[in-house]
């Protein structure tokens, strides 16, 4: 089932989100649930909190980055076929040079900036069976998990910009959060105006 995407200004994707246990209500249901909507709106990532929900559970399927012509071939490989679901994530280190990469975010639609993140990443998370994992992460594929990983812990992509790019977008945010942008997915605004 496709669930609506929580748009900017929603108090939940602000929240530290709480982990689950294996006995959280219907979640491998939840977690089909949130694969069939990442996938609608041709996202390589989701979280939780995305879709209202203030819980430690992102997935990433980065294939479709795969076929980028402007990839190294190593990137282009470690991208392709990579899906997983995270549970109770927790990165261990951030290591390297912070560099720069255009990032996007389904919960904040038409906007994209470029964004510094650290190029590898320790990560330790429990999968979709609840085993248990600690994984090192490098490049794009890194990228991808950090901007998932930010969600659970309240962080958007935005809050990583410099003020003055924030003051640029606040016009453009705004809009965001109530409705007045058009989007080919479900989406729920937390300002839109009633009866409109």
């Amino acid at each position: 089932m496709i669930l609506p995407i929580v748009a900017y200004g929603e108090p939940v994707l602000r929240k530290v989100a709480k982990d689950i246990s294996k006995d959280y209500p219907k979640l491998k249901e939840l977690i089909t649930n949130m694969w069939d909507t990442m996938y609608n709106a041709h996202g390589v990532g989701l979280a939780a909190p995305q879709i209202g929900l203030p819980i430690r559970l992102f997935l990433v399927d980065t294939s479709p980055f795969a076929d980028d012509e402007e990839l190294s071939l190593e990137d282009q490989e470690a991208l392709n076929g990579f899906k997983k679901v995270f549970i109770n994530a927790k990165i261990e280190e951030e290591a390297g040079e912070e560099w720069d990469f255009n990032e996007g975010c389904l919960s904040i639609p038409d906007i994209r900036e470029d964004v510094k993140r650290k190029p590898e990443i320790t990560i330790n998370y429990l999968d979709e069976n609840f085993k248990s994992h600690s994984e090192t992460y490098g490049g794009l594929l890194a990228r991808v998990i950090q901007h998932e990983y930010d969600h659970i812990e309240g962080i958007l992509f935005t809050d990583k910009l410099s003020s003055l790019k924030k003051r640029l977008l606040k016009s453009r945010l705004d809009k965001i959060s109530k409705g007045k942008i058009n989007v080919d997915y479900k989406m729920k605004f937390p300002n839109i105006k009633k009866g409109r």
